[in-house]
């Protein structure tokens, strides 16, 4: 039994040995090093793989349509446009405003700021509706351009064009729909 101040025998550390290095000489590595390179590792993975956004992060739920147009030259184009499904309860903007100029009186501000909301999230919502809507139709197989963009408070649209031409099956399936 080991009682408190007695001293207790660790095992050495163990080492492993690697690839050669110039002189031909085998190279130790350190488990513990190795241990945490493979740990730091998997972490690394781990966070990129949650910091990937998804549809159910939103609380928004929304309405979309995905309009498709091919032109006679094989010209692929389409326009996504999202709306609110349901006016989500939001601080109405003219408050939000009201609350702005309160705080720039109270700090003595003279200057009058354009109110502008931080449609960050909405954006983000939006491009995500985007992404899913042409991976799961298979509309731009090799990309697109975006030609304009237009997002709002409730609303968004996004027009763009395909990298990709159009095949015969693209025209029976998308004919200008």
């Amino acid at each position: 039994m080991i009682s408190p101040g007695d001293w207790v025998m660790l095992p050495q550390e163990q080492t492993l040995t690697s690839t050669k290095n110039k002189d031909n000489n085998k190279m130790p590595i350190r488990s513990s090093l190795l241990t945490t390179a493979v740990l730091l590792t998997a972490i690394l993975s781990l966070a990129g793989c949650a910091s990937k956004r998804d549809v159910d992060d939103f609380k928004v739920r929304v309405e979309d349509t995905f309009h498709t147009s091919i032109k006679g030259n094989g010209i692929k184009l389409f326009t996504y446009k999202v709306k609110y499904a349901e006016l989500p309860t939001l601080e109405q903007p003219h408050m939000q405003r009201v609350r702005q100029i309160e705080k720039m009186k109270r700090s003595g501000s003279k200057k009058r700021s354009v109110y502008a909301p931080d449609l960050t999230r909405w954006t983000e919502q939006i491009e995500l509706g985007l992404e899913k809507t042409i991976d799961m139709t298979g509309y731009c197989r090799e990309g697109y351009l975006e030609l304009s963009r237009i997002i709002e408070v409730g609303r968004g649209e996004i027009r763009g064009e395909c990298n990709d031409g159009a095949t015969d099956a693209d025209i029976s399936k998308f004919a200008n729909k």
